[in-house]
């Protein structure tokens, strides 16, 4: 999709009705509902995060939405698939100051080149006892994209167009840190495996394209 397009469509994102907990719970491993419907979620005094799914145009002028693959380290997301963002850190106004400050310092994309365009519904991570807040946003740029060397292992460049194919949508059978041989709902983007918390966000944000663009 030309990134032209895709700026069409922002005044209908901004618009829609979220399609919140349940398009999330789509992309959910099956062991982790439960702990994700559980309603009193304060009683975990969980700890705040911001992420950014970032929309911009390629240099061909095809949209594309920037994700990165983690670091190996000790802790639950460790290698895995996720969006810029991070945790609240005492100098941030808000959690959308959080996810901008967090995708500038990832990924090099400078906050006031930024236009958000909606948050989207909060979702908790049972293993890390995070409450994430995820954002819509856009820059009308190319980035130059530069990678944080302590943090990011790679950069994962996703065009619209693959994402929103049905064909991305996978079950995949992983072992991980807390769990073992499980098969959990995932996409299929660029040659990563995308699953759990990120698949979960990433199922919000593309029921609201694809809406806007039936309307």
């Amino acid at each position: 999709m030309k990134f032209e397009s895709f700026l069409e469509l922002v005044s209908k994102i901004r618009k829609l009705p979220l399609p919140g907990r349940d398009v999330q719970l789509e992309m959910a491993p099956q062991e982790r509902l439960k702990e994700l419907k559980e309603e009193d979620i304060a009683k975990h005094n969980p700890r705040q995060a911001g992420v950014m799914s970032l929309f911009y145009p390629n240099n061909e002028g095809e949209t594309e939405l920037i994700l990165i693959l983690r670091k190996t380290y000790k802790g639950v997301h460790s290698n895995q698939v996720g969006f810029p963002g991070g945790k609240v850190e005492q100098e941030d106004r808000d959690l959308a100051h959080t996810a901008l400050r967090e995708t500038e310092e990832e990924v090099g994309v400078a906050q006031d080149t930024v236009t958000l365009v909606r948050e989207l519904t909060n979702i908790y991570i049972p293993p890390s006892n995070f409450y994430v807040q995820s954002f819509i946003g856009y820059v009308q740029h190319t980035p130059s994209f530069e990678a944080q060397e302590t943090e990011v292992e790679d950069l994962i460049p996703v065009p619209l167009s693959e994402f929103l194919s049905d064909e991305v949508v996978i079950t995949q059978r992983l072992t991980t840190s807390y769990m073992d041989e499980v098969e959990v709902p995932a996409y299929m983007l660029q040659g990563h495996v995308v699953w759990g918390a990120t698949a979960m966000m990433l199922s919000e944000v593309r029921a609201l394209v694809k809406k806007s663009l039936i309307l």
